[in-house]
């Protein structure tokens, strides 16, 4: 079971912004902002060869009929991954740059590590990398310290494979404790933390106080401010049940559209494209993709951004305020 450390839970709040909403006044007039996100996984999943006596069953193409194969290689999954590093990660990079637009990485180091032309491309390319983990596993049954050392390996890991210390995470597989922790294990490392993505329930980024905090004078307090992520628009949903319903990418490209088409009316708002390499980065499904990229590159007033850009502007025009969702100066 895992442990729950009291003191530092954030509490749920379900009112949000309310009906009054919240315009996060986007740079130049835009009317929403674009995050697209890749997972970069590829390589740090679960895998015989590093000792987890089990290839991942989970997120590639066989999809719920995959199963697994506990005790020895599954070389159809094994290699479904390798399509991600191989194929899919550079079809994306290649989509990203046609457009000329910057995408934020959920970067596994250990994935990182074993594709080192994509790290070095991507940084170069002004991508953001974000911590997503050392490998992509579960670790939600991790006591206090494990928590805290895997938050630390993360950051230097991912700073060595990449040459980037990540400025923002989304861990996604972590402990009851590991969002609220991540602050304090930065400041022990003369790290700051420009946002958290740990969240899925709103769609404007917010800010939060921390309990970690709550003994400090007001002025010297900095909260946290999360920029949320989704799962509806991710294509990790053509191997979820129901999901996208079929392997075919017009579903999920129809979906897009219509996300975008309200978050485009109602106006201030940003959406999230959470990308896989090996899912989106098929043939098919990257074609529908561009699809997408199209549709929206061709609408005025779109801001597409990394997570950094989205988070420097939300502080600089509504800074940390405790006790307020929106900040403000």
């Amino acid at each position: 079971m895992p442990h729950t450390e009291e003191a530092i839970q954030l509490p749920r709040d379900l009112e949000g912004f309310g009906e009054a909403g919240h315009d996060c006044q986007w740079p130049n007039g835009a009317r929403i902002a674009i995050s697209f996100i890749l997972n970069y996984e590829e390589g740090g999943e679960r895998s015989w060869a590093d000792g987890d006596n089990i290839s991942e069953p989970y997120l590639w193409e066989k999809g719920s009929t995959a199963g697994s194969k506990p005790g020895g290689r599954y070389l159809n999954s094994e290699q479904d991954f390798e399509y991600g590093s191989r194929v899919g990660c550079w079809r994306i990079f290649r989509l990203m740059k046609e457009f000329g637009w910057n995408m934020t990485l959920w970067a596994i180091s250990k994935a990182m590590e074993r594709n080192p032309e994509f790290a070095k491309a991507c940084v170069r390319e002004g991508h953001e990398i974000g911590a997503h983990g050392a490998r992509w596993i579960e670790f939600w049954d991790y006591d206090l310290e494990a928590d805290k050392a895997y938050i630390k390996e993360t950051w230097e890991t991912l700073h060595a494979a990449t040459g980037e210390m990540p400025v923002g995470y989304y861990f996604g597989r972590g402990t009851p404790n590991t969002h609220a922790l991540v602050p304090s294990v930065l400041a022990s490392m003369n790290l700051k933390l420009l946002y958290s993505s740990e969240c899925y329930n709103d769609d404007v980024p917010y800010w939060v106080d921390l309990p970690s905090e709550s003994h400090l004078p007001t002025h010297e307090r900095e909260g946290m401010l999360m920029i949320p992520y989704n799962y509806d628009c991710n294509d990790g949903k053509f191997h979820m049940a129901p999901g996208f319903m079929t392997a075919a990418g017009q579903t999920y490209e129809n979906y897009l559209k219509s996300t975008f088409d309200m978050l485009y009316r109602e106006g201030g708002k940003m959406m999230n494209i959470p990308m896989h390499a090996r899912i989106v980065g098929k043939a098919g499904r990257a074609e529908a993709l561009r699809g997408f990229m199209k549709y929206v590159s061709e609408k005025e007033g779109v801001w597409v951004a990394t997570r950094r850009d989205i988070a420097k502007h939300y502080r600089e025009k509504f800074p940390y305020k405790p006790g307020s969702r929106a900040g403000g100066k």
